[in-house]
């Protein structure tokens, strides 16, 4: 397994984790993106691991929809990008990306990957759970964050409906450096859910 598709595990695992502990009550729960709720959240994800898979001219495998069964949604969807990751072919595939042309694994690892760490956040907070970011995890997107292109903070400049990242939201230069790196993607560390 290569680094990148293990680090795709990792965090998959971990989203998947924040998944299974959401009470049912909590699925319409605003989080801290502004228009989705708890469900929204887990969709976009599903939505963006289709998204890698369409250079390749693929699209996700049937499963039960994110209304119905978020955590099969986002198992099948996983399953299928571990399958494009696994398979060296494929992974190695060249494809035209927002950023450029890189390879499909480079692409998982820049978008898909590290957007369920983001988004892992967002769900945790709008659910109660714990927020902490794995430390690996700033440390590896910290260098990218600090330099986001100006049209990438454009809503839907990488698609319809495909926001990905906010305005910045100003944070204490003493602040961790998860809440810096929240600060420079759109968020507010501090964000608490109104009632």
């Amino acid at each position: 397994m290569s680094d990148i598709a293990a680090r795709y595990t990792s965090r998959a695992d971990a989203f998947q984790a924040k998944i299974r502990q959401v009470r049912p009550e909590q699925w319409s729960n605003q989080s801290p993106c502004a228009d989705w709720t708890a469900r929204d959240v887990v969709q976009h994800i599903i939505d963006m691991h289709g998204a890698m898979l369409a250079p390749l001219g693929r699209s996700l495998s049937p499963a039960p929809s994110v209304a119905d069964d978020p955590l099969a949604a986002f198992v099948a969807a996983r399953a299928d990008v571990e399958t494009l990751l696994n398979t060296p072919e494929l992974a190695a595939t060249t494809a035209e990306t927002p950023s450029g042309p890189m390879s499909m694994e480079q692409h998982v690892d820049q978008v898909v990957s590290a957007d369920m760490v983001l988004h892992g956040w967002d769900l945790a907070k709008a659910t109660g759970q714990d927020p902490t970011i794995e430390s690996a995890d700033i440390q590896s997107m910290w260098p990218t964050v600090q330099h986001v292109p100006a049209e990438f903070r454009i809503p839907e400049a990488f698609g319809p409906g495909i926001v990905v990242y906010g305005p910045e939201v100003k944070v204490p230069e003493d602040s961790t450096l998860q809440d810096r790196l929240l600060g420079l993607i759109g968020r507010d560390p501090n964000w608490t859910r109104s009632g």
